[in-house]
């Protein structure tokens, strides 16, 4: 897909998600708006033999790195409440995973705030380390 910008942790996500059993399906995963298509990073499904046998996930990878990190989650929650919505109704049931680094994971998410977001966005969260290009925890909406 020539022309679409991938975030800095784009690969470095890739490698975990398949060090972690999943095959990547898609690079980008293609959604429709209307007559135009928008890109989620990266569209995964485990394996038969893995834990999560067949699960088909979607993920969009945010890097967090600029001055500002409320500006980062501004864009970040924009763009997967749009495509969480955008893949409901085109992929059913696929999950949408927001990847990010574990140490922007707690700059943003571990105030009183951030924990709030996560539960009254039923944000699915999936956290890396950059440098080990390991899944370090997978976070799930919590239900009522």
């Amino acid at each position: 897909m020539d022309g679409v910008a991938k975030d800095i942790f784009h690969d470095t996500v890739r490698r975990a998600l398949e060090a972690d059993g999943w095959v990547i399906t898609e690079d980008p995963l293609t959604l429709k708006f209307g007559e135009q298509s928008v890109f989620v990073d990266l569209g995964a499904e485990a394996p038969m033999e893995a834990e999560r046998a067949g699960q088909k996930i979607a993920v969009e990878v945010k890097s967090f790195v600029s001055v500002s990190p409320v500006t980062d989650l501004e864009r970040a929650l924009g763009q997967y409440l749009f495509y969480r919505v955008l893949l409901q109704n085109q992929r059913g049931n696929v999950p949408l995973y927001l990847a990010l680094r574990a140490t922007a994971y707690k700059r943003v998410f571990n105030s009183l705030d951030g924990q709030r977001l996560l539960s009254e966005l039923k944000l699915s969260l999936l956290l890396f380390d950059e440098t080990t290009e390991r899944i370090t925890e997978w976070i799930e909406p919590s239900t009522p």
